[in-house]
């Protein structure tokens, strides 16, 4: 499965763009975000991307979940977003 992170700087359009792609491509993608401000701009591109993908007949549904994952040598909690095509 694609993964893709997001920081708290990234541009909702973009993330989404790439959001469509990849669940174009293979019809699922994992988003991951650490920290609240990555965890806003993760789900703000997941609803631009049903937006981008709803004209083409794509319905995708988000679920939230947990995951750890190591930064510089230290294992961090990040939020996971599974979505996939409904």
């Amino acid at each position: 499965m694609e993964v893709l992170k997001v920081s708290s700087k990234s541009s909702p359009n973009s993330v989404a763009g790439a959001i469509a792609g990849v669940i174009r491509d293979y019809g699922c993608v994992e988003v991951q975000a650490v920290g609240a401000g990555a965890t806003n701009q993760a789900l703000k591109s997941v609803a631009v991307a049903r937006g981008y993908l709803a004209p083409m007949g794509v319905d995708i549904i988000c679920i939230p979940a947990f995951t750890s994952i190591e930064i510089d040598g230290a294992e961090r909690t990040a939020m996971k977003l599974l979505v996939e095509i409904r």
